[in-house]
């Protein structure tokens, strides 16, 4: 009895669970604008990571699984987090290919699941970003269809699961995107007009405003409304991710959903409501006005935040606000106007009807600063969405 005993125990005995790279060190990397690094590694202070260190295309931080959860949860910045599962030196395409077939992909993927790879490869013998991220895709399909005889389907527009490549100077980072997807889409915008904003940019403007809800913000052109919704959420507490069905993070082999509800529930809590006219806007276009109230509609306290159509020219006082606007230019005018004639109209405004107010204007094309005829404060570069945008402070006084 005690032979056969035996053999069943053996039978029974489970695989060692793999352990990987973030899991050793606790160690993750933010991929963010290079223009936003420095104030996307402040936020990641105040959310908890530790050993935040910006680097070559990103930050690298150290954070425990209930602080990975919250980042990605409420990170205003952020693009997405890595979760590094392993790395190694590879000076070709056979090497990626085997090294990364010898990871235990069942412990990511569910029955069904489906996946994208994106690939970045800069300094290294490989040298085509697209062929390197092919060869990992048919790793990972190699290694289900050898070992369980199926598999995984692919899927770029949603998949289940995300994995990154990334390779330098002959080494190559096989990672698990934890953010499952690009963290600007915050899911709130159902309409748009011409070249919306993105929401990170958006979040950013507020954030380097510094407003505090002591005195309300206004934006005179408010577009599809991206800055009044990344206020509004700000204000209120409300977690970028609040919309996201699913992170990537749920991936990872271990995961622990009660801590996640957990973290959840504790960020949720915060959530607070918006006073009565803190927070409006208006632009000229009735198009605009009305993806903007359909998007603030969806947020929390979003019918708090008032919309009205007006030209800014027409606009009452707005003394003592803070004014934040990303002026149409170029690709978002159509050309119908003189545009050195409109931000020269659009500075008159400011110094005639916001005194005692601080605006913060983003200029998608640098070279209209000087047509405002305003003394500026600061100027901070803001790449993003294929714009080199400064976003310039104004006192109005």
């Amino acid at each position: 009895m005690e032979s056969s005993d035996r053999v069943i125990r053996v039978r029974r005995k489970k695989r060692p669970a793999a352990v990987y790279q973030y899991q050793k060190d606790s160690r993750y990397f933010a991929q963010i604008a290079d223009s936003l690094k420095e104030a996307g590694a402040r936020e990641l202070a105040e959310l908890g990571a530790e050993d935040v260190r910006p680097e070559f295309r990103g930050i690298f931080f150290r954070a425990d699984k209930s602080t990975l959860y919250r980042i990605n949860y409420l990170t205003r910045l952020l693009s997405r987090c890595l979760a590094p599962l392993i790395s190694y030196a590879c000076p070709d395409t056979d090497t990626l290919y085997q090294k990364a077939k010898q990871i235990e992909w069942q412990d990511f993927f569910a029955r069904g699941h489906t996946f994208a790879v994106s690939g970045n490869v800069s300094d290294s013998a490989i040298s085509h970003s697209k062929y390197a991220a092919l060869r990992l895709k048919d790793a990972v399909a190699d290694y289900f269809k050898e070992s369980t005889g199926r598999r995984p389907d692919v899927s770029v527009r949603n998949p289940d699961i995300l994995l990154n490549l990334h390779i330098r100077n002959d080494k190559a980072v096989i990672s698990l995107d934890t953010s499952g997807g690009a963290l600007h889409r915050r899911g709130y915008r159902e309409a748009t007009v011409a070249a919306p904003m993105q929401e990170t940019v958006a979040a950013a403007i507020i954030r380097f405003s510094e407003w505090d809800g002591a005195v309300p913000l206004y934006d005179p052109m408010c577009g599809s409304g991206t800055l009044l919704c990344e206020a509004l959420m700000r204000q209120s507490n409300i977690p970028a991710g609040v919309f996201r069905n699913r992170f990537g993070f749920e991936s990872l082999p271990d995961f622990n959903g009660a801590l996640w509800q957990q973290v959840k529930k504790e960020a949720d809590g915060h959530i607070r409501q918006l006073p009565q006219g803190l927070i409006g806007g208006s632009d000229v276009s009735a198009d605009a006005v009305g993806a903007a109230r359909t998007n603030l509609m969806g947020l929390h306290y979003g019918n708090f935040v008032s919309v009205e159509r007006a030209d800014f020219r027409s606009l009452p006082a707005l003394e003592e606000h803070v004014i934040v606007t990303n002026p149409p230019y170029g690709i978002r005018m159509g050309g119908d106007e003189n545009l050195e004639m409109f931000y020269k109209n659009f500075g008159d405004f400011l110094k005639q009807k916001c005194q005692g107010s601080a605006a913060f204007v983003y200029f998608g094309e640098r070279n209209y600063i000087k047509k405002i005829g305003l003394k500026t404060s600061w100027k901070k570069p803001i790449k993003a969405g294929g714009l080199d945008g400064r976003l310039v402070k104004y006192e109005i006084y």
